[in-house]
């Protein structure tokens, strides 16, 4: 199928290393909390990007629940294509397509999991029903149909009707450890705006420019 050549000219904004943080976590907190303020819907969606052992990538969509210095982190099921994909290769990359704001920012870096009593907190903080989700889904597994979904979720409220919920054994999560953070403004004339941090050695951020 062909497509129409709908492009449009990018001008809400540019982006100069002058008005850049010096750390790109604080960089992206600061995006991210126009993302916030302009009511973007679901502004900490972001795509995961993964390779396996047999070096087919795949992408999916997935939910940022926590950043801070250390990295960029989001719960999963331990036996998903994903985690296992992760843990084959424990490098990865994230987009944060916000295209309303003419933005996006790519990360790279590697992986590792989040510690059992991270990941217990984030658990027991999601809404019941979610929590019993986690037990009653063997994700990425092929299923006979939706109906046996539906069963393995009552089956799993009955067991645990009038108890806490406890966090599954295959159920955590990941953080990404940034190596490299690319902030992406949309230019006219497709000249954009790409600023890249880049970790180096020592741990000090470098900020190059890239041409679009």
């Amino acid at each position: 199928m062909a497509l129409a050549d709908l492009r449009q000219e990018y001008g809400l904004a540019g982006l100069l290393e002058k008005d850049l943080a010096k750390d790109p976590i604080r960089q992206f907190e600061k995006w991210f909390k126009e993302a916030e303020v302009a009511k973007l819907q679901e502004p900490n969606a972001m795509t995961l990007g993964t390779v396996g052992n047999n070096g087919q990538p795949s992408v999916r969509t997935v939910l940022l629940k926590g950043v801070d210095k250390r990295g960029f982190v989001f719960y999963t099921n331990y036996d998903s294509r994903k985690s296992h994909e992760l843990e084959a290769n424990p490098r990865a990359a994230l987009v944060f397509p916000w295209i309303a704001l003419e933005r996006q920012v790519i990360v790279e870096g590697l992986v590792t999991r989040v510690s059992r009593e991270e990941a217990q907190v984030y658990f027991h903080s999601r809404p019941r029903p979610s929590q019993l989700a986690a037990w009653a889904s063997p994700q990425s597994t092929v299923i006979g149909g939706r109906a046996v979904l539906e069963e393995s979720f009552r089956v799993t409220d009955k067991k645990f009707a009038g108890k806490e919920v406890p966090l599954p054994p295959q159920w955590g999560g990941w953080r990404l450890a940034p190596e490299t953070m690319e902030f992406w403004q949309g230019r006219r004339s497709r000249l954009h705006d790409r600023l890249l941090y880049r970790r180096e050695s020592a741990g000090k951020w470098v900020i190059e420019r890239l041409a679009s």
